[in-house]
């Protein structure tokens, strides 16, 4: 049986270990939705579910039969069936030095960069901030030493295996390859995050 265990005062973190497992229970929960959960929050090998009220043992105990199902679903992913397009300018000040550091000319470096398609693993960093998985090894660059104070709302950008599109103007670390104009993050649409765990996703160069 899959452990799940307290986290803070209303929840209860289920370990999954693995991500499309993480994937797939998020989607088991998004459709069942007990009607004491509040909040469903996947992770790389964990879920982070939030309920007030009673019924948290009953709870716990139907969060272990979901998970041992998410767990026996085999290694694919809960995937959205849609893919999301992000159109790209690729004139980010970090993309000479990744074509530099991996030996591959600037549009080599864009064309690994759209010619895969990407999955959105977790949401973390920032409100709308998800981590793509499913990077080319080849564009896989450390961050940056020291991280610039302020990256601008709609970069897109690459650090480790990840890839990502920044929500919001923040502090970051992440390679810059270029900018999209196509917002991530709404706190007024529903969901707010265009982004959410399991999208498809796919950058295109404009």
């Amino acid at each position: 049986m899959s452990l799940v265990r307290p986290a803070g005062e209303h929840g209860l973190l289920v370990e999954t270990g693995s991500l499309a497992a993480s994937h797939r229970l998020d989607a088991l929960l998004r459709a069942e939705r007990p009607a004491e959960v509040e909040e469903i929050v996947p992770g790389p090998e964990t879920v982070l579910v939030v309920a007030r009220g009673g019924g948290q043992s009953r709870l716990r105990a139907r969060l272990a039969e979901l998970a041992d199902l998410a767990s026996a679903g085999g290694d694919s992913p809960a995937l959205s069936e849609k893919v999301v397009t992000i159109p790209v300018v690729y004139d980010g000040a970090d993309l000479p030095s990744v074509a530099a550091e991996t030996g591959l000319t600037v549009p080599e470096v864009i064309a690994r960069h759209t010619g895969t398609e990407l999955v959105a693993g977790w949401l973390g960093f920032a409100p709308g901030f998800a981590y793509l998985t499913g990077l080319d090894p080849v564009l896989h660059v450390p961050r940056l030493t020291t991280p610039r104070t302020s990256v601008p709302a709609g970069s897109v950008a690459i650090a480790g295996p990840y890839a990502a599109v920044y929500p919001t103007a923040s502090p970051g670390g992440w390679r810059l390859l270029g900018r999209t104009s196509l917002r991530v993050w709404d706190v007024h649409a529903d969901p707010p995050s265009l982004l959410p765990p399991g999208t498809r996703v796919r950058f295109e160069a404009t």
